[in-house]
């Protein structure tokens, strides 16, 4: 049977799990906090005084939660099943993040309840999703995984202009309540729907701890252990968090990195929004590549680019065709993370501990991102501009993307079975 064939039947059976998975990402944990706190910044600023810093610090807040829930979370997966979690996860998250607009004033409870919402809500996380979509799919694994974390992308375009339109008809506070609310009414019923893992609905604990048995068995791939104590693990994880940073940094701060550009408040939204397009083409573009070329190549090209635009950035101003290219690529970067970060896990050391070696990656990942905002933050509250942050981040999204070159060829788990990756050199070669 031809690829062509074999993705298209894999496409018909497994699309509503591509779809439940798109909005689920979309509108969960991963996305909202960083694409909407910029817009949020100088509301909460001119309310209660707080500095840029001290806000951005709130998406460092929801790292340190993400990193002590995301594991946790990969292994309620493996236990209690991914269409569990993801459905209850779903729910809080939508529900606690209402709650951020009965803010008082003490930047100590507002960063309690960042720390709920990311607890209550790292089931929303793409280590949920892209394992259900990881067991759907092979022959076209990198497009299915890029279309379910297209819509960060898509609700990222969205989520700008919606919040400044909600911001100024109603406040604030009733923005974070009709954000919150877009998981409940939106994502929620379609995943019911639709989002489920692959084989029987298993009804007791005991038969879903024999079926995770026979699936650690049975499933080619190594064991966390096994993939921990690898070196491409490593090499992974240090590519992964100079990209975090560079992309984490950049987006929440996009509106403020704009106006000290010179912009007036509706270019600056209608640039920012450009990061949502962008995110979406880089998705598309990313998947489709990553599946017909050596994934650590695709790599190179699609964050090395991006680096250029963090220096372009730094060196402005620049008139607006020239920044909106540059938040365009930098949005292409966002775009492209994710899914190559998940492929790699699913091509380099298979799917037997997928769930748990996603989590301990997107833990590494949301450090990046995490730290990112707070530097440049900081930065500007300091020197009034992000020339320092910015021209760093064009060298780290260099070194991230030169480090995966190192990884080498995809290992054969169909003939190797479990067996260690070896652990000679060796040559790209494509799929």
């Amino acid at each position: 049977m031809s690829g062509g064939t074999v993705g298209y039947g894999e496409f018909r059976r497994g699309w509503p799990v591509v779809l439940s998975s798109m909005l689920g990402i979309g509108l969960g944990l991963s996305p909202l906090p960083s694409y909407t706190i910029g817009i949020f910044a100088a509301q909460l600023h001119g309310e209660f005084g707080w500095s840029f810093a001290q806000i951005f610090a709130s998406l460092s807040i929801t790292t340190v939660s993400a990193i002590v829930a995301g594991p946790i979370v990969g292994l309620l997966a493996d236990w209690l099943g991914l269409r569990r979690v993801a459905l209850v996860s779903l729910a809080l998250f939508g529900l606690t993040f209402m709650g951020l607009g009965l803010s008082n004033g003490s930047l100590l409870l507002f960063y309690v309840n960042w720390g709920v919402v990311a607890a209550l809500g790292a089931g929303t996380l793409p280590i949920t999703w892209t394992r259900a979509v990881n067991n759907w799919f092979d022959a076209r694994k990198g497009l299915a995984l890029g279309l379910s974390l297209l819509g960060s992308g898509i609700f990222g375009y969205l989520v700008k202009p919606f919040s400044a339109w909600v911001i100024a008809g109603y406040g604030w506070r009733a923005a974070y309540v009709a954000i919150g609310a877009l998981p409940l009414l939106i994502a929620l019923p379609v995943a019911i729907a639709g989002f489920r893992d692959v084989g029987p609905r298993q009804e007791s604990a005991a038969t879903r701890k024999a079926a995770l048995a026979v699936h650690r068995a049975t499933t080619p791939g190594l064991t966390a252990r096994q993939t921990f104590s690898h070196w491409r693990f490593w090499v992974i994880a240090l590519a992964v968090v100079p990209v975090a940073f560079t992309v984490g940094g950049i987006i929440p701060n996009v509106e403020n990195i704009l106006k000290v550009g010179g912009f007036d408040p509706t270019q600056v939204v209608s640039l920012a929004s450009l990061i949502g397009l962008s995110v979406i083409v880089g998705r598309l573009g990313g998947g489709w590549l990553i599946d017909r070329f050596w994934a650590p190549g695709v790599a190179l090209g699609l964050l090395g680019v991006p680096a250029s635009a963090c220096w372009m950035l730094a060196h402005g101003p620049h008139g607006y065709g020239a920044t909106a290219l540059s938040v365009f690529m930098v949005g292409f970067a966002a775009g492209v993370e994710f899914d190559l970060m998940a492929f790699l896990v699913a091509r380099y050391f298979g799917l037997r501990s997928y769930s748990v070696v996603f989590a301990a990656l997107y833990s590494l990942f949301c450090f990046g991102a995490g730290s990112g905002p707070v530097v440049f933050g900081a930065a500007f509250d300091r020197t009034g501009t992000y020339s320092l942050p910015l021209t760093v981040s064009a060298g780290l999204m260099l070194v991230g993307a030169g480090l995966l070159l190192t990884l080498g060829r995809y290992p054969d788990f169909a003939r190797a079975g479990a067996a260690p990756i070896p652990q000679g050199p060796k040559l790209p070669s494509t799929l």
